[in-house]
């Protein structure tokens, strides 16, 4: 997360789509991609793309997004989850994936909310969602807690314009789901571009870190 900044973000019910967003993350530059939670079956997809990315993607961390309960947690760390990311803060979850080892990252919207989380050692946190509390959270919360890391999610899109706001107010990394994923891309299963844009935005982050 620290090292490339971009967290992709992505369901989809078919898997040779959701099969060919990963891989066309993953030829853009991206190394870690979480799938969402979202609809039935998901865990079968998430089987699938697992054993798929274990082939074709070998560097690609992949994780699960959208989880609510400890069950679900354990359930898709058993599949091959390398990571977990809740919209809310749980302690259940905490406890299932810190078990294992697990990085998980929970969604958080006030500075108590960060100092839990970190107590139950949660190494970067979710800001969810992003765009109801904007960059200026993000600095204010890193002035008393410079140690905090955290993650946007929601309210991130792929302009340098909002990048640079949001990695200069202090972000560890974004997490970045419609605004890079389109609708547009999944429908016209326009592989190529998302391979582009994803370049593009690495290319932005790159620059705005150095």
């Amino acid at each position: 997360m620290e090292k490339t900044g971009l967290v992709p973000l992505f369901y989809h019910q078919d898997i040779d789509i959701a099969k060919n967003v990963v891989k066309a993350c993953y030829d853009g530059g991206a190394r870690l991609l979480e799938f969402t939670h979202r609809g039935l079956f998901a865990q079968e997809v998430f089987n699938e793309l697992s054993k798929y990315c274990a082939v074709n993607c070998p560097d690609m961390i992949l994780g699960v997004g959208s989880v609510t309960d400890a069950a679900t947690a354990s359930h898709y760390m058993n599949i091959g989850a390398s990571f977990v990311v809740t919209p809310v803060f749980r302690e259940d979850i905490a406890i299932v994936c810190n078990r294992k080892k697990i990085l998980w990252s929970p969604g958080c919207g006030s500075l108590t909310e960060i100092a839990k989380a970190e107590e139950y050692g949660c190494e970067v946190v979710k800001l969810f969602p992003g765009d109801v509390y904007g960059p200026g959270f993000i600095k204010a919360a890193k002035a008393p807690q410079p140690w905090t890391k955290i993650m946007p999610t929601g309210g991130v899109d792929t302009s340098e314009e909002n990048l640079k706001a949001w990695f200069d107010a202090g972000a560890t990394c974004v997490g970045m789901g419609s605004k890079l994923i389109t609708k547009e891309i999944v429908a016209d299963k326009n592989y190529n571009l998302l391979e582009n844009k994803v370049k593009e935005v690495m290319t932005i982050i790159n620059s705005i870190r150095k």
